[in-house]
């Protein structure tokens, strides 16, 4: 689901690869949530089946950062000038953002008259995307206020990229570390619930609710993306790309290691401590985890068979907004292709392999309708140069 700005960046297969998994992740935790009954939702297959869900956001929120790293950078040496770059960055994450009310919009007027109305303003994963792409705009934005950013010296932009990626990765901490005050003790209420829920996720609840998506800590996870997508324009990564790869996999190995000890250490900074929910550890466990992540995925499309003829996860990455959009009312909507919350594991997992099938469907159909609509482009222009 990943948004991707309007300018193309080489892509790369692995990132690709990693945006589908989070689709496919998506899709059966969606499937089996809405559709299993009570007696099949005490069994393992149903727990692993919501473990794996607790991925995918963390991992599109991960790529925006990378997919805004890698088209900035292209749009870079291509020498389009800074102001333009920002202002393409501003107005992808403001669509985006327009998307997400657009779809509570969509699933408000499908499910009438049992749709609350409160749900509108409900802060989900397209409106957390947007207000990161923002947030990086402004970030990157400032950064590039220096005059370093577009030098011709390679060695005054790497000094820049240093500098941006570890000011990336001190917004990222930043915002983990100030999640459980404003989730607990420090909660803006002065603000109306449909703007607190943009700080913590309470919505209409009593108390912040972990399965929204808030910029606390959640566009955090945008951060460390874009600090990942600098590191790739960097020397080091530029030369020895599967020696920075493996890197970054020790580092996120070292940050899950760091999590856990510092949860069970008897320093304690709050006043109330959630490791699972809000608390910093957890985060910095979740970002070693997508570095983990990436670097195995890199192997499996260096060395594996991922990029071998044809592959439904690399085609997931490429359409995720879309499969994202469509399959949604399929599996929650009044269009649901099963009963809810009535269906046995055999028929919500046949139901599962009906829906990654149409969403297959659904993708190859936008590629390809995107590459004919390019080539009649490129044939009219042609023929008017001609």
């Amino acid at each position: 689901m990943t948004p991707h700005l309007p300018s193309a960046a080489r892509r790369l297969a692995y990132i690709d690869w990693m945006r589908g998994l989070a689709c496919v992740l998506m899709i059966q935790a969606h499937c089996y949530d809405s559709w299993l009954n009570p007696e099949a939702r005490k069994t393992i297959l149903y727990r692993w089946s919501q473990a794996a869900s607790t991925l995918p956001a963390p991992i599109f929120l991960f790529l925006c950062g990378v997919s805004f790293a890698l088209v900035t950078e292209g749009l870079r040496q291509k020498n389009t000038p800074p102001v333009e770059i920002f202002r393409i960055a501003i107005l992808r994450g403001l669509e985006i953002l327009g998307l997400g009310f657009l779809f509570r919009v969509q699933e408000f007027v499908l499910g009438f008259p049992k749709s609350p109305w409160m749900d509108l303003f409900r802060v989900d994963v397209l409106n957390i995307l947007g207000i990161s792409i923002i947030l990086m705009a402004l970030f990157w934005g400032l950064a590039t206020l220096e005059g370093f950013y577009d030098s011709a010296d390679s060695a005054t932009v790497g000094k820049w990229r240093t500098r941006a990626i570890a000011g990336a990765l001190a917004i990222a901490a930043v915002l983990a570390l100030a999640t459980p005050p404003l989730w607990t003790t420090h909660r803006p209420r002065f603000l109306p619930w449909m703007l607190e829920s943009y700080m913590n996720g309470v919505h209409i609840y009593d108390a912040p609710q972990p399965w929204l998506f808030s910029i606390f800590p959640w566009c955090g996870f945008a951060f460390l993306g874009l600090a990942f997508g600098l590191f790739l324009f960097s020397d080091c990564a530029q030369r020895k790309e599967v020696a920075a790869l493996v890197s970054v996999g020790a580092i996120g190995a070292a940050a899950c290691v760091a999590s856990l000890w510092w949860d069970y250490s008897r320093v304690k900074i709050y006043a109330v401590y959630d490791y699972w929910h809000s608390s910093p550890n957890f985060f910095l466990m979740r970002c070693g985890i997508l570095l983990m992540l990436v670097f195995a995925i890199f192997a499996w499309c260096r060395w594996g068979w991922a990029t071998r003829g044809f592959s439904p996860f690399i085609q997931f990455g490429r359409t995720s907004l879309l499969v994202y959009w469509v399959h949604m009312e399929f599996v929650y909507g009044r269009l649901s292709i099963l009963p809810k919350w009535r269906s046995s594991i055999p028929l919500a997992t046949l139901g599962v392999i009906v829906i990654f099938a149409a969403m297959i469907g659904i993708s190859i159909w936008r590629t390809t309708a995107k590459k004919r609509a390019q080539l009649n482009l490129a044939t009219q222009n042609a023929a008017t140069v001609g």
